[in-house]
């Protein structure tokens, strides 16, 4: 009874303590094996692996003894001292045969004794399974009992004791028993333990040794010395992105991803089922590549197919099987049932049509697009009996239909379509990229838009360039080694891609890649090399003058440092203002740093602004250097003195005689450009010359005492006194002198009178006129102008009030002195009549040659017409007899 109760206790611990010889190490396979130890005369089947007979001996090589000991360190075992020699096996799934480590020198089996009832009858079963994480980074060992037992009453402890060497050099046969690292391993209740050892990225091809030592209840199992080199047991991670699809051809693909990326090449195993009404299958492939091809894919049909790795060339564990993935087809397949394409390209789909479980003869398709118009069949294409294809050359751009942004492709057949299409998009994806390179040459900025091409749902849209080492290609094409750059939305609309730092010579051919679920597009690619694409910084130290004297508009400026290049220059100016008109002006000479420009105004206030760009054309034009101002100074003194008249007081109780000189502020032009003061000069007989500063003042007052009395009016600026100057002289005698015989006056209108005369018979010396004019009702200032001595007839514009009485005087101007006047008070009663008479004519004779024209050309018209009309009335000499020999063509000319 004692002796059951022990049994069932070992049964339960399911351990047993094994020593092994450290002189070999059993080498680990990359597939689950197991440890198999037993009695010697143990005759139990389950505990040899299938395909194995319970005869097996040492002497045909399918197992090896060990040496094996059980070890208690309880009380219950302690008088436990029957001696049983154990053997112990690696059995594996690909190698039947049993594998220990023996003495090849002696070739004798070791045995050992074991203080065991229990496994001096039955022994012990384990399975064992290693490999390398699909990381690189951890090794992986799972240990499982094959021994059931139905007591689970004692804690359960497992410990991978392991020894990885610095370097990949051999071990020595018997490593030293404290060199050996412990992982602690993790067990279930289902008696399953995994264990895990770190192993750095170097040490991938070292030697790993490791034993288990397994404690539960107080007893220790030790199994023999295992090998491996980590790098010879990778598990991969599962293949990824598992897709299928239907080919150009009809076919069903099958493609993944690798899931790492490891240091050797995959190879994978897929295994796929079809279930359709008229096939089922199912096959198992092995390939090298990460797609493969089924066969033609039919309508209605239903695909699963799941996908695992392994090490190609070398030893490794398939990884695991990757998430099952189903694939079901609709009754009408289009392949492919979408096109993202170009404009310019061509596109053809192809399809298969099932109808009521019968395949329809690619013979019997039609093609319609948007079911509202039949695509011609000259552009169909039977490819098999089941497959008809349509093809679309030279495509235009898709046009938006509300919210559908691509034409619907439909298959159908000869009497109905199948409310399932295939989608068809063309875009335009001609984006124009422009680049710049800053003055300073340390970086190119690129700009792009895409507002002229409408957005599909899902894109992304990416600069990729590549950059040669010298200069562009004649004809850019997309390169197939690329690289992405970043490109930052702006608040006009544009991308804008910074390269920095630049090669100055070298070509960037870029080109925008539309990046979609149903491919990418790319742009038409363009080279651009930044030594080409400069834009200088402005010209700097920009000032501006009108010169003195010489009256030019003088801009000068430095050139930027860079680039070194020649450049040429160009000039904006205009008179200062909110809206400047702007004259520009180009400067050719890369060596000049100056202009100087005819402007109409000297006195002005000029805006100028330069910019720059390379002389050869290359590059851009900097921006407009900040606006310089001229400053109004002086050019010159004034081109003339004011123009002047006067007012005569006469006190004729004291018989004095004062001259008032009036005169209007001189302009800018003639002033060129300020007056800053006016000087009367005088000259008498008796004084002779002198002369009076009367400042800004327009108005100067005098005595005339002497009997001639000549004045003149300067102005002076800055620069100095006028040298043109009008004079007038004031002479007794010559005041009497009466050269204007007659003065007529008569308005036009409200703003014009004209004034006309005659003079005395007489050989006078005449200088000028001046007319005057005054309201004799008021007692306003008058007014006055200077005509020329051969005028002798004027028009005066002012605002004349017709109720109002005018008095108006013309004086004629000798060298001598100023003569008696011809005044009129009022206009001439005769002339009023006769001018509104004369300025009739001006209306009706206009009038009169317009209607001339107008009867003439409605003379000849009739004319024409009448000679159609007697033609027609003219009988065919040919009907008629009385008519021949008659010429009716003479007598149109009479007509």
């Amino acid at each position: 009874m004692t002796c059951q109760k022990l049994c069932l206790a070992l049964l339960h611990w399911e351990f047993v303590y094994v020593i092994t010889a450290f002189n070999l190490a059993y080498p680990m396979t990359p597939w689950r094996f197991q440890l198999s130890c037993m009695p010697s005369n143990a005759t139990y089947d389950f505990l040899l692996p299938a395909g194995i007979s319970k005869n097996t001996s040492n002497s045909n090589g399918h197992y090896e003894a060990v040496e094996a000991r059980f070890n208690s360190s309880g009380t219950y075992f302690s008088n436990l001292s029957s001696k049983t020699t154990f053997h112990c096996c690696f059995w594996s799934e690909e190698d039947k045969n049993c594998s220990v480590p023996a003495d090849n020198v002696e070739g004798k089996a070791f045995v050992s004794t074991v203080n065991s009832l229990v496994f001096q009858q039955i022994g012990a079963n384990w399975n064992i399974q290693c490999w390398m994480k699909g990381d690189l980074k951890l090794f992986i060992c799972y240990v499982e009992s094959l021994f059931k037992n139905p007591f689970k009453n004692y804690d359960l402890k497992v410990h991978l004791l392991y020894v990885l060497p610095e370097a990949s050099e051999e071990w020595p046969l018997v490593p030293q028993k404290g060199t050996f690292q412990v992982a602690q391993c993790n067990c279930s209740v289902a008696g399953r333990c995994e264990c895990r050892v770190p192993v750095p990225a170097t040490r991938l091809d070292h030697t790993l040794l490791m034993h288990f030592q397994v404690t539960s209840g107080g007893v220790t199992f030790q199994s023999p010395l295992m090998s491996v080199q980590p790098i010879n047991v990778v598990k991969p991670d599962p293949p990824l992105g598992l897709h299928m699809e239907i080919t150009d051809s009809g076919h069903l693909k099958i493609s993944w991803s690798s899931p790492t990326l490891l240091p050797f090449q995959l190879q994978y195993q897929v295994k796929y089922s079809e279930n359709s009404t008229i096939n089922m299958r199912e096959a198992d492939e092995i390939v090298s590549a990460t797609s493969l091809l089924v066969g033609s894919v039919l309508p209605g049909s239903s695909y699963e197919v799941q996908v695992r790795g392994k090490r190609l060339d070398g030893p490794g564990v398939w990884s695991d099987w990757s998430t099952p993935l189903v694939f079901t087809t609709q009754d009408v397949i289009y392949f492919p049932p979408k096109i993202l394409t170009s404009v310019g390209s061509n596109a053809s789909f192809h399809c298969i049509y099932k109808n009521e479980n019968e395949i329809v003869s690619s013979k019997k398709i039609v093609w319609w697009m948007n079911l509202a118009e039949k695509i011609p069949q000259s552009q169909y294409s039977v490819v098999g009996d089941r497959v008809s294809q349509v093809t679309f050359p030279n495509l235009n751009a898709t046009k938006p239909r509300g919210k559908f942004t691509y034409d619907a492709v439909y298959c159908c057949n000869e009497h109905e379509c199948h409310h399932r299409y295939a989608e068809l998009y063309v875009i335009d994806v001609n984006i124009n990229i422009s680049c710049e390179t800053d003055g300073y040459l340390t970086k190119m900025t690129c700009r792009w838009s895409t507002n002229a091409i409408p957005s599909l749902t899902g894109s992304t849209l990416q600069l990729r360039y590549h950059r040669s080492s010298l200069y562009c290609s004649d004809v850019p094409s997309v390169h197939p080694v690329s690289e992405p750059k970043d490109c930052h939305l702006q608040r006009n609309g544009f991308h804008e891609c910074v390269f920095q730092p630049i090669f100055l010579l070298s070509g960037y051919t870029m080109w925008i890649r539309i990046n979609h679920a149903l491919g990418s597009l790319d742009s038409a690619p363009v080279c651009v090399v930044p030594d080409s694409v400069v834009k200088p910084l402005p010209p700097s130290s920009v000032k501006a003058e009108i010169t003195v004297k010489i009256g030019l508009l003088k801009i000068s400026w430095e050139k930027p440092v860079f680039p070194e290049n020649n450049l040429q220059f160009q000039i904006r100016y205009g008179l200062s203002g909110k809206e400047v008109q702007w004259k520009t002006y180009e400067v050719y000479d890369a060596r000049s740093k100056s202009a100087s420009l005819l402007v109409p105004d000297l006195c002005a206030v000029y805006a100028v602004q330069v910019r720059c760009k390379r002389q050869d054309g290359l590059g851009y034009w900097s921006n407009w250097s900040a606006p310089a101002y001229t400053v109004v100074v002086d050019i010159k003194a004034p081109i003339r003195g004011p123009e002047f008249w006067r007012i005569i007081n006469e006190d004729t109780t004291k018989k004095e005689k004062n001259v008032t000189l009036l005169w209007k502020p001189l302009m800018k032009n003639d002033s060129l450009c300020s007056v800053r003061r006016y000087v009367v000069r005088h000259h008498t007989s008796r004084n002779g010359m002198w002369s009076e500063d009367v400042g800004n003042h327009t108005k100067f007052t005098f005595p005339w005492t002497e009997q001639a009395h000549s004045v003149t009016v300067l102005a002076v600026n800055s620069i100095g006194a006028s040298l043109t100057n009008f004079n007038l002289t004031f002479s007794w005698p010559m005041s009497k002198v009466n050269a204007v015989e007659s003065l007529r006056a008569y308005p036009l209108n409200s703003s014009c009178v004209i004034l006309s005369w005659t003079l005395a018979a007489g050989d006078y010396n005449l200088v000028s006129f001046i007319i005057e004019w005054k309201i004799l009702t008021e007692d306003g200032d008058i007014k006055w102008l200077r005509v020329p001595s051969s005028v002798k007839k004027y028009y005066i514009h002012d605002h004349f009030i017709p109720i109002e009485k005018y008095q108006i005087g013309l004086y004629p101007i000798f060298m001598e002195g100023v003569g008696k006047p011809k005044i009129i008070n009022s206009f001439t009663q005769d002339d009023i009549e006769k001018h509104q008479n004369d300025a009739g004519l001006y209306v009706i004779v206009p009038i009169i040659i317009s209607s001339s024209i107008l009867l003439l050309g409605t003379l000849l018209i009739s004319h024409q017409r009448m000679k159609k009309l007697f033609w027609e009335d003219v009988p065919n000499p040919k009907n008629c007899s009385w008519a021949q020999g008659l010429n009716f063509q003479k007598r149109v000319d009479i007509l």
